[in-house]
């Protein structure tokens, strides 16, 4: 099969590989279906950045991409590639300008049966407490320089020792919370002056806190695990590192433009702008970049302390009546440092999550003890008007993927598109007709983010469990939404 003039040759039912050719060091792999490759990538220049990717100096096995897949800035959103510490080159195009996008899933002992009528208050609250939208701002109070540094240094352990949470909290947080390597002084007064005032906020585009039923267990033991049953109310949230972040990303982008022609790089896309990991510019924008991804997770750890408050206080209910505890917070838009097998040798390699998720086995290391028997929870948002996914990652996954996944639906229609097709359609009550209430800074959001500008998330979903990437272990479904 040819897509984009480029061939394509099926190896299973969810793989398929674009032979290494021309410049490429490797070849690239995608994880899809037939349906979804026909119908969602004949148009998309994704594809092409999949063997962009392949140029990349030091790749290591393959350039990847998982069913989500679409077009982004030089790597495609859903592109996964891991790059030799020595021989190897770092990519902001490879992590993307929301440095740690992420999800986060909290559990309530809450059933949907009974606070059903109180759903219209509580989303109508949420939206009041937590700032949303393009330069939110004011969660809680305006923060000088050296604290925004101290966040980019300790994370969600920050908003911990402020008050917003637990040590629970940090314990069930990808890296808990935390990249020790993390260098404040790469990033710049510019990027620390956009955080100053967004800690705890939730921003606009596809970010968003979702109030959300359980609607389906597929794997009973590792749900309880989880802490999960059918008609639970659990609270979803995707957001990252704000205007600091896209900061952190722009200011670099400038610095390894420079630095490729530095280094005598010729890659097919000038968006593919890159430097040694070992290089001064590579170092500093890993540095800078792993102070960004802690913004983040300092970000969704205050966003979801001031969920819990807000459900406590709408619902009249006692903490211990509301039992609402973390389940797990994974990120996305990031580039980590770790040990995979390459070739049958165990080595540390520099891996690219864009628009990817990590999804580690039973028994890593790396994960929280508690889920050492089921693996890593993996937590895949689709769209606001269908529903979202929790599954476990797996051993294969460590094989094939360096230890990746899907993370999202993906979009398969521009915001432009999107807006055109909900002109004149009253989207509000389109959403409440399907029991769900929405609260957003205006009707432009809605309109970019329906269901119709997105694919099927079940579809992305059935190719990493078929595949046995990461296996579905529920299905949730909005009931409240709050975007900007």
């Amino acid at each position: 099969m040819k897509i984009q003039g480029i061939e394509i040759n099926q190896l299973t039912d969810t793989l398929w590989e674009i032979p290494k050719q021309g410049g490429m060091l490797v070849p690239g792999r995608i994880y899809t279906s037939k349906n979804l490759l026909e119908n969602t990538l004949q148009n998309d220049e994704a594809i092409k950045q999949v063997v962009n990717v392949a140029h990349l100096p030091g790749i290591q096995k393959y350039s990847l991409a998982m069913p989500d897949i679409h077009w982004g800035y030089g790597f495609p959103i859903g592109g996964v590639a891991a790059t030799d510490l020595d021989e190897g080159v770092i990519s902001p195009g490879g992590v993307g300008y929301d440095i740690n996008c992420g999800v986060r899933l909290a559990r309530t002992s809450l059933e949907f049966d009974t606070i059903r009528k109180r759903i219209p208050k509580l989303v109508e609250n949420l939206f009041k407490n937590i700032p949303t939208g393009v330069g939110a701002s004011g969660a809680i109070r305006k923060l000088s320089a050296k604290e925004i540094k101290k966040i980019l240094e300790k994370g969600s352990q920050w908003a911990v020792e402020q008050g917003f949470g637990t040590d629970e909290d940090i314990i069930f947080t990808e890296e808990q919370g935390r990249l020790k390597n993390a260098n404040p002084d790469a990033v710049s007064d510019r990027a620390i002056e956009r955080g100053m005032d967004q800690a705890g906020t939730l921003g606009s585009g596809n970010h968003f806190l979702e109030v959300d039923v359980v609607e389906e267990i597929y794997d009973e033991e590792k749900a309880g695990i989880f802490g999960l049953f059918k008609g639970q109310i659990v609270i979803l949230i995707h957001t990252g590192s704000r205007g600091l972040g896209y900061q952190v990303c722009d200011d670099y982008l400038k610095i390894l433009v420079e630095a490729g022609n530095k280094y005598g790089f010729r890659l097919p896309d000038k968006q593919l702008a890159c430097a040694p990991i070992n290089s001064e510019e590579g170092r500093n924008y890993l540095g800078a970049m792993q102070a960004a991804a802690n913004f983040a997770w300092n970000n969704r750890q205050v966003i979801m302390h001031l969920a819990k408050k807000t459900l406590k206080q709408t619902l009249g209910v006692s903490g211990s009546e509301l039992d609402f505890h973390l389940i797990y917070d994974v990120c996305h838009n990031i580039a980590k440092i770790e040990e995979h097998n390459i070739n049958g040798e165990k080595k540390k390699v520099c891996v690219h999550r864009k628009g990817a998720t990590r999804a580690f086995p039973p028994g890593s290391e790396f994960i929280p003890q508690k889920y050492s028997s089921t693996g890593q929870p993996v937590l895949i948002p689709g769209d606001m008007g269908r529903y979202s996914y929790v599954l476990a990652g797996t051993e294969k996954a460590m094989e094939e993927t360096f230890g990746s996944s899907c993370h999202g639906a993906g979009r398969v229609k521009s915001r432009h598109k999107a807006l055109k097709i909900g002109k004149g359609r009253d989207l509000v009550a389109e959403l409440k007709k399907e029991g769900i209430e929405i609260q957003a800074r205006g009707y432009r959001t809605i309109a970019e983010e329906m269901s119709y500008a997105y694919k099927d998330v079940s579809d992305v979903v059935e190719v990493m469990h078929k595949a046995g990437i990461s296996v579905k272990v529920a299905k949730v479904r909005p009931v409240g939404v709050i975007k900007g």
